[in-house]
């Protein structure tokens, strides 16, 4: 296939639209099923280089889940405990300790679920039965991957009353090292960014601490490599083989570590007794309970929901207090966060602390620096200066 016709742009009003090879060769892709749309596809090959980029840095399987282009997390393939699996609505997925890729995904959507509601996903190996009847029963617009057993490819085309968009792309496809786009009818052309993130992109500490224990270096690369697909600015809090707060987009770095700690806080406070223990009525199903979920743990909402508990829940259950939530998150640590750009303020520093840092990694660059790595030196930090910037836009 050299050409493919969209439905229409952006929008639908941004029409003809289509995906081709500029050289007129074949597209690296097949459409198994359904008819993706054109963010459908930014969503599609950002995602599919994370993962592809996770996986050759680690040697694991990976997953990520995306939103207008956009990851809302990444992870490897790390069995889950019996509390994530809970909190991540996968404790009764049949053989699901047995398979990686189904961990990685699994990991992956049930890190933000409110961000991750209709994603595009991306997985670096073959799709196989488990991990496709974790994705059968979650609100999704597509997948792209390597490759799907014929189990699998059954599962999927059967979501969506059989549009669900499944595309095969091949995972030894290089793209020419010049990329090129258009803005307002001027075309822009540069190298792509073909950077590599390993671990020794980390070996510059720059802190009293130089500690980076193994599992906080695999944690850094799964932040950083997030990054290099997320819309700048933007910062990514990991722990444990997972991206568990992304703050994209935004105009103020200490705006983007608020919003990724907010949503690393919200990740962990899923996992609190309380939570994974309220009665919800079985007639409420994922999206509504994920709703609920958030508006149990947030200090804003959680007051009018308890008012109106009968709706959800068949018994009242007991608020989750804001000195419980400090109490739970005050005993996180372990957490790595990695930045796009330098952090020109501690400012950034302190947020990061509240939700568990202990890890950093950012190009640094800053007249700042030294009050940045005071900081980290406050509180035992570990932080990589990388010297490199992974702005995307």
């Amino acid at each position: 296939m050299k050409e493919f016709e969209l439905k229409y742009g952006c929008n639908p009003n941004q029409k003809p639209a289509k995906i081709y090879m500029a050289d007129g060769s074949e597209l690296p892709i097949e459409i198994l099923n359904g008819r993706p749309g054109y963010i459908n596809f930014l969503d599609a090959f950002n995602s599919w280089q994370l993962v592809k980029e996770i996986k050759e840095a680690l040697g694991m399987c990976a997953a990520a889940s995306f939103k207008h282009v956009s990851p809302t997390s990444a992870a490897v393939g790390i069995k889950l405990d019996e509390k994530l699996k809970k909190a991540c609505f996968v404790d009764d997925i049949e053989g699901l300790d047995d398979s990686p890729l189904a961990c990685a995904y699994a990991r992956a959507r049930g890190t933000d679920r409110m961000s991750s509601f209709g994603d595009f996903i991306a997985l670096s190996d073959v799709c196989d039965k488990t991990t496709a009847m974790i994705i059968k029963r979650e609100v999704s617009d597509g997948i792209i991957a390597p490759g799907y057993t014929d189990e699998a490819l059954e599962i999927l085309k059967s979501k969506r009353k059989g549009s669900y968009n499944i595309i095969k792309i091949d995972p030894e496809y290089v793209p020419e090292e010049a990329e090129k786009k258009q803005v307002f009818g001027i075309t822009f052309e540069q190298k792509r960014n073909n950077f590599r993130i390993d671990n020794e992109l980390l070996g510059n500490l720059v802190t009293k601490n130089k500690e980076l224990p193994e599992s906080a270096r695999r944690d850094l690369i799964i932040a950083l490599i997030t990054l290099k697909y997320t819309q700048s600015n933007s910062v990514c809090y990991a722990v444990g083989g997972q991206a568990i707060g992304v703050g994209a987009g935004q105009q103020s770095r200490i705006h983007c570590t608020r919003l990724a700690g907010n949503k690393a806080d919200i990740w962990h406070l899923r996992q609190h007794d309380k939570v994974l223990g309220l009665p919800f009525k079985s007639t409420i199903g994922r999206p509504d309970r994920d709703n609920v979920i958030d508006q149990y743990i947030s200090d804003e909402d959680s007051e009018q929901l308890l008012e109106n508990w009968e709706k959800y829940f068949d018994t009242k259950p007991e608020p989750l207090t804001k000195e419980e939530k400090k109490a739970y998150l005050g005993a996180i640590r372990g957490v790595s966060l990695a930045s796009d750009a330098f952090f020109p303020f501690d400012d950034n520093i302190e947020r990061a602390r509240k939700s568990g840092v202990d890890y950093i990694a950012e190009p640094g660059g800053s007249v700042r620096d030294d009050i940045v790595i005071d900081c980290c030196d406050k509180y035992g930090i570990a932080m990589a200066f990388t010297g490199m910037r992974l702005f995307h836009h």
